[in-house]
């Protein structure tokens, strides 16, 4: 069997190589590498990284494409948004987990009780014919649209919400104080789609933008589920964490 070309073969695409090099950019530029906002010149970036400058230009183009990064005539290639971190490993409201980077502000689209689809009845283990309570909601962070948030609330923990300030207040918060009992898991499912026409308007985000589709189930500590979540966040503006172990494995 041949041996596959190393890294430093020439015969080794330049598409590969800009690949590379824009994954280390990238993570730079979330965790806030380059404090004047300027990345390095793109002669200093193909002496760090070894390589071409045509590869180099290829990267950042690839950033450029993201919404990361842009060229600037006479300065050079300038940061031009900000991702903000969201954790995955504590059960934490939207405010709670982004406060410290600004302002948090909820806009209620609608609420009230609505006969669920057989599929939420189920996983909500509600009676059949139960109502629920609906609640969707506009998230921005300093004034800009973040996510999307349709959010299914059992009745009796639901209804009470309504009165509630949910323009204010993470529900999370609010469930906890309405239950009397702590929060304990959530069931998580993270995947990417486009935004459909509709949810593309509402974020003010392009129609068929890359979105991070959070489906979450959380339960109470007693272990009932109460709160089930589809959360459509803008994936040019959130970035997820988190920190993996690896448990013991079998022989």
């Amino acid at each position: 069997m041949p041996e596959p070309p190393s890294l430093s073969d020439a015969r080794r695409r330049r598409a590969d190589r800009a690949r590379q090099i824009a994954d280390v950019l990238r993570r730079q530029v979330l965790h806030d590498a380059f404090p004047s906002g300027a990345l390095p010149s793109e002669p200093d970036l193909v002496r760090e990284f070894r390589t071409t400058r045509n590869a180099v230009r290829d990267a950042l183009g690839l950033l450029r494409a993201e919404g990361l990064v842009e060229r600037c005539p006479g300065v050079g290639t300038m940061v031009t948004t900000a991702k903000y971190p969201h954790g995955l490993e504590h059960l934490l409201g939207l405010a709670e987990t982004l406060g410290a980077h600004g302002e948090i502000g909820n806009l209620v689209r609608t609420a009230g009780l609505t006969d669920p689809p057989r599929e939420i009845a189920r996983r909500l283990r509600v009676p059949d014919g139960e109502r629920v309570v609906y609640i969707e909601r506009l998230r921005r962070l300093n004034g800009d649209p973040l996510s999307l948030d349709l959010t299914y609330v059992v009745r009796d923990l639901g209804e009470p919400l309504l009165d509630e300030d949910l323009a204010g207040n993470d529900i999370f918060v609010l469930l906890e104080r309405i239950a009397g009992q702590r929060l304990g898991r959530a069931d998580l499912t993270v995947e990417a789609v486009n935004a459909d026409p509709h949810s593309a308007a509402t974020l003010d985000a392009h129609r068929g933008a890359a979105l991070l589709m959070v489906e979450r189930l959380t339960h109470l500590a007693d272990g009932r589920p109460v709160d089930l979540e589809y959360i459509r966040l803008r994936g040019d503006r959130i970035t997820l964490r988190g920190t993996a172990r690896r448990g013991p494995t079998s022989a």
